[in-house]
């Protein structure tokens, strides 16, 4: 009997032990994972939790447990300021059309790792900032600091002898931070969470600078900016130039509605690390690139995420000149004044912003793009504009010649009858009177 009782006392303490050894775990879920709304209410980590006040406790561990880290990879910058005009400024040449619009009134989202506000030239710029990471709400990466320069940096260039600016510096930014590193480290959602974010913001383009697969999340959210009418401008991606046989379509760029860019070098071709399985609208500047970086300017950047914010920018001068365009007639529009195309994966070639903002097409004929290159014909709408200054030359001309021409035939004939008067003036003869009473 004794030894009986003995067993028993055995088989109690061990379950005493083992419910003591156990209960923690359980606790720290709650906080960590949530027990979803559909689990059976019968579910073991629901039932563990009843017994013991403990989840104060396990919160405060939490809490302390995982401050917020550092931005892991501080930004360094090559220079202070920049010394001469950018190759891809020049070729672009988005100056020439400030005195039609400097993009006031548009709002772009920058959907990528932060931008710093610290930066001279983006000061002011930025009306929004969002921190979808919930780590910092600054630019740890530099990234998108360099994505809102191209975009949106404001003109030094006569008040501190700044020869750099942005495309579109009258815009106004709202930065969506998605990632504190080149990899966005969360499941892949955050993009797709970021473009819905955008466009609940207000944001009238977003510019992604950034890939990922297609997968459900993302295509809602292109749906979502297109129903509301929100102008989505995607970099088409890079890719290992020796191993372009096995690249792959990146997406968002890939959508249909989607502005997608690729990426041209200074010397013209597309540049080699451009994807080229992507579809491609047009091209833009993506090698040999300089932008803001922190507080500074970082060069020789490299990517088909710095030729997109250079569509941006052109994007977002035509919506200021012309609000009433939708995006499929923005896209359509960009692409139909593009240079021409310069192969595969360069779409219509090289973006033109003077002829997308200032070009008479129809921006409501036919689809604007095709599945692979977005060199699909445009129809173009009117006649092409006047040339009132070649049209005056030539009435000038035509006046010229016709009055040469009569100027000799009354030379021909007063010449000679002077030469044989010597110049005298002649006599004028009366007609003989008829009244001979």
């Amino acid at each position: 009997m004794r030894a009986v009782r003995l067993a028993g006392l055995a088989v109690a303490g061990a379950l005493a032990l083992s419910a003591s050894v156990c209960a923690p775990a359980a606790l720290a879920l709650p906080d960590r994972a949530k027990p979803s709304p559909t689990a059976h209410p019968k579910s073991p980590t629901k039932s563990a939790t009843k017994p013991t006040p403990a989840p104060t406790v396990t919160k405060t561990k939490t809490k302390t447990a995982t401050p917020i880290p550092p931005c892991p990879t501080p930004p360094s910058f090559a220079a202070s300021r920049v010394q001469q005009v950018p190759w891809a400024q020049s070729r672009l040449d988005f100056t020439n059309v400030w005195n039609i619009t400097r993009g006031k009134g548009v709002t772009v989202a920058v959907v990528d790792s932060g931008i710093s506000q610290s930066h001279p030239q983006l000061a002011g710029r930025v009306v929004k900032s969002i921190d979808l990471t919930h780590t910092h709400n600054t630019d740890c990466y530099g990234h998108g600091t360099a994505v809102a320069g191209i975009i949106a940096a404001q003109d030094e260039r006569n008040s501190k002898s700044m020869p750099f600016v942005g495309v579109a510096p009258d815009v106004q930014l709202i930065s969506i931070k998605i990632q504190n590193q080149e990899q966005s480290g969360d499941d892949g959602t955050l993009l797709a969470k970021g473009i819905m974010r955008a466009v609940d913001e207000g944001a009238d383009i977003i510019n992604i600078s950034a890939t990922n697969t297609d997968y459900p999340l993302l295509r809602q959210a292109v749906e979502h900016a297109r129903k509301k009418g929100v102008l989505i401008v995607a970099s088409a991606g890079n890719t290992d130039p020796t191993k372009k046989a096995s690249e792959q379509r990146e997406y968002p760029a890939s959508y249909p509605g989607v502005l997608s860019v690729g990426a041209v070098g200074p010397d013209g071709p597309l540049s080699d690390f451009s994807n080229t399985t992507s579809r491609v609208d047009v091209s833009a500047p993506g090698d040999s690139i300089i932008s803001t970086e922190g507080d500074g300017y970082i060069g020789d950047l490299r990517g088909t995420s710095y030729s997109a914010p250079y569509v941006t920018g052109v994007a977002a001068l035509v919506k200021s000149e012309k609000p009433d365009l939708t995006p499929p007639e923005i896209i359509r529009r960009i692409v139909a004044t593009a240079d021409g195309s310069i192969g595969t994966g360069s779409g219509g070639g090289m973006v033109n912003p003077r002829e997308a903002v200032t070009a008479l097409i129809s921006d409501t004929s036919g689809p604007s793009t095709s599945p692979r290159t977005g060199a699909q014909p445009i129809n173009i709408g009117g006649p092409p504009p006047v040339d009132h200054r070649t049209r005056d030359l030539g009435a000038l001309i035509a006046v010229c010649a016709i009055g040469g021409a009569l100027l000799v035939g009354f030379a021909g004939v007063v010449v000679p009858l002077g030469v044989r008067r010597g110049w005298r003036p002649g006599r004028a003869k009366l007609p003989p009177d008829d009244d001979s009473t």
